[in-house]
């Protein structure tokens, strides 16, 4: 397989994928110090008034699926592009917290040590990303010498990666290289693919500086695609696993959120109810496992696997794309039972470890 940069390519901006998700913080059984993050709150489309519009606000679609959201305007950690030297890279990331897309450009972006700054958006009115006909998260807004949008998550690690280890190209020449493509979902809806999104597009110098044998190549990418297409989707189904763990979830966004009393009791109870057979749906949909823990396990087992033991991680001594990759999508969890219990029945925990030690020390 090679990718289709020979050929002469439109030059845009590539559009992303659909991220939500959502959570509440619980005391983590598998370590001793208190948890980094918290998990949102998930959901999807709805109403446009009264009570569908409340349960809207509180609650949004996990990892791309239908369901119901909350959209905290919390600002994270803030990486301001006005600590970049001149000449390079200035960042905005338009996101959802609890994104697992989002996060993985996150843990991306932090491990190379690269500033940026985040906008949270809000799921229901999205007016933070009025100004693009793409309405979608994750957005980057990069500009290293001319403005440029980047969406799908993929294709923003790719295109970034690439923009580092290789200056010949402008980073909007380099974004040209993964052209969007229609296709139909067997509902008969019209998305927008990417090519090559899962290349880095480098001269054959650069190809074996990074990859110095084809099979380190092939391997990063099989798994880039992996977390994309099977990982993300079992966040949803774990975390509405039971109606308890839904009801959770939605006390803590109702207690992190702004509603006035009757608000949140109907948005912790609605919305933790709906989630419940939302995810339902979702576990028919994807064919898992009545229960869907075995499927997270055996997801997060089989990644552990193909690491090895010797390994620190799949790129070796430092995490490649991959590792990034999963990272994102599964710490997005952290706080919750799902999580909880992966760490205490799998074998991720001193691999997941690692991660947080090593982006913590080469993050900003």
């Amino acid at each position: 397989e090679r990718p289709l940069s020979a050929r002469p390519q439109p030059k845009m901006a590539a559009a992303g994928r659909v991220c939500r998700v959502g959570g509440v913080l619980l005391p983590p059984a598998w370590r001793l110090r208190a948890p980094g993050r918290a998990f949102g709150a998930a959901a999807g489309r709805g109403g446009s008034n009264g009570s569908g519009r409340l349960v809207l606000g509180a609650a949004f679609a996990l990892g791309g699926s239908a369901g119901l959201c909350f959209a905290a305007r919390q600002r994270l950690r803030e990486h301001s592009a006005a600590e970049l030297p001149a000449g390079s890279l200035q960042l905005t990331l338009y996101q959802y917290k609890t994104c697992p897309f989002c996060s993985k450009v996150r843990a991306f972006l932090d491990y190379h040590g690269l500033p940026y700054e985040i906008v949270e958006v809000n799921p229901i009115m999205r007016k933070e990303i009025k100004f693009s006909s793409y309405r979608k998260v994750p957005i980057l807004l990069a500009n290293a010498g001319s403005p440029l949008q980047l969406n799908d998550s993929s294709v923003i690690i790719s295109a970034i990666k690439t923009y580092l280890i290789s200056r010949r190209n402008s980073l909007e020449e380099i974004v040209s290289f993964y052209p969007p493509v229609k296709t139909m979902t067997e509902q008969g809806k019209e998305v927008l693919e990417y090519e090559n999104k899962y290349w880095l597009m480098l001269d054959e110098k650069e190809t074996k500086r990074v990859y110095p044998v084809k099979e380190v190549r092939v391997e990063e990418m099989k798994w880039r695609k992996w977390a994309d297409d099977w990982l993300v989707h079992l966040i949803s189904p774990n975390v509405y696993r039971t109606p308890k763990e839904a009801l959770a979830s939605f006390d803590y966004i109702v207690r992190e959120g702004k509603f006035g009393t009757l608000e949140g009791l109907f948005a912790k109870y609605v919305g933790a109810v709906a989630m419940f057979f939302v995810s339902k749906r979702l576990k028919k949909r994807h064919q898992l496992q009545d229960d869907v823990r075995e499927d997270l396990y055996e997801a997060v087992n089989k990644w552990v696997k193909a690491v090895g033991k010797n390994r620190l991680f799949m790129g070796g001594n430092q995490p490649n794309l991959a590792d990034l990759a999963v990272y994102g999508v599964l710490r997005v969890m952290e706080g919750l039972e799902a999580f909880d219990d992966m760490m205490v029945h799998t074998n991720i925990q001193p691999w997941y470890q690692r991660m947080e030690e090593v982006i913590q020390k080469t993050g900003v």
